[in-house]
């Protein structure tokens, strides 16, 4: 067991022996084993014992804090990367007005030619003109990206794809019994929301840790703005992979009946503004409930398992090195000995 997810909310996790064991209302949830583990990912509010801390802190198990909505919170740093060349690197690169630019292009480019020949595939296999029409539109956004003079028209861009895309995802949905009409995040309003809410989280987790892994700081991106507390590294490096993993798992898992209505709670919310996280907690209008969210986390990290061809390394390797691979040709980039990063395209997959 490499890799555990804790989304029991008001949880309590304490040493046994060699294991950790979860507690919630004084009753024991589950015993985690410690043998193998490699990461622990803490959605929501979980109270970690000093043996707990001190058993990660020896075992160098990365854990990642994220809220109850799943945003980025912090990570418990074991210690850094021991080449701080490639740091300075990224820093000296990254403030560089015109670097920055030509990677953020890049960026928005891939994730919108990924949304254009994902629809395009789907428009086919539909025999629906209206998802075919989004996916020519897509594809001239992504040509006018290239062209895009600095970051804020970039992000206009990036934004009226979005719309498009998504607006043509929700016809993509073939289940009567869910509706999505548009893109809502904070907070999501309807399970579809909620589902793409939660992938597009723990994804983002995943290429956090590639970052680590590749020894760069995933607090300075190019497309996302440095904010406090945001890792904007992980949030453009993310991009790319959105479609093919997190959208089709989506909409796999709602098209086939996976899941179902009654996995999710609902609530009559009349405002949906809030002070903090908490209340935002209590101010969610749908949120899964956790017996079908523990069972969309084990079928998430089988889809990570899936392999796919790499025509460079001339070898199969699974989504999670995939992730890992690109990252470190970002690093590369990043390095000067690659002259330009090229996002995972979906259309050799597909």
């Amino acid at each position: 067991m490499q890799r555990v997810y804790i989304l029991e909310q008001g949880s309590y996790l304490r040493k046994s022996g060699p294991n950790l064991a979860l507690y919630k209302d004084q009753k024991l949830v589950e015993e985690i084993p410690g043998s193998g583990l490699k990461q622990l990912v803490l959605m929501g509010y979980t109270s970690l014992s000093g043996g707990v801390i001190d058993f990660l802190i020896r075992n160098r198990v990365e854990t990642v804090f994220l809220s109850p909505s799943g945003g980025f919170r912090g990570r418990l740093n074991i210690d850094e990367h021991k080449d701080v060349q490639r740091r300075r690197k990224q820093y000296l690169n990254l403030s560089h007005e015109e670097f920055a630019l030509k990677i953020a292009r890049t960026i928005v480019h891939g994730k919108v030619r990924n949304q254009a020949r994902f629809l395009q595939v789907q428009g086919q296999r539909n025999r629906n003109e209206n998802i075919l029409a989004a996916a020519l539109a897509l594809k001239t956004v992504s040509r006018h990206t290239r062209e895009a003079l600095d970051v804020d028209t970039l992000r206009g861009m990036e934004g009226h794809a979005a719309s498009m895309y998504y607006r043509a995802f929700g016809i993509l949905i073939k289940n009567p019994d869910f509706k999505f009409s548009t893109r809502t995040k904070r907070p999501p309003q309807d399970p579809p929301n909620a589902l793409l809410s939660f992938i597009y989280t723990i994804l983002t987790s995943e290429v956090l840790s590639a970052i680590r892994t590749a020894g760069l700081d995933p607090g300075l991106g190019a497309l996302h703005e440095p904010a406090y507390g945001r890792p904007s590294l992980a949030c453009d490096l993310v991009e790319e992979w959105r479609t093919f993993i997190a959208d089709r798992l989506v909409l796999q898992l709602i098209n086939r009946g996976t899941v179902k209505q009654d996995d999710f709670v609902y609530r009559s919310i009349a405002r949906t503004d809030f002070v903090d996280e908490h209340d935002l907690v209590q101010k969610r209008p749908v949120e899964m409930k956790p017996g079908p969210r523990r069972a969309l986390v084990q079928t998430y990290e089988n889809w990570m398992s899936t392999e796919l061809q790499s025509r460079e390394l001339e070898k199969k390797l699974s989504l999670r090195n995939f992730i890992l691979h690109q990252v470190r040709h970002f690093m590369a980039c990043i390095m000067d000995d690659n002259p330009e990063y090229k996002p995972f395209s979906l259309s050799e997959k597909m």
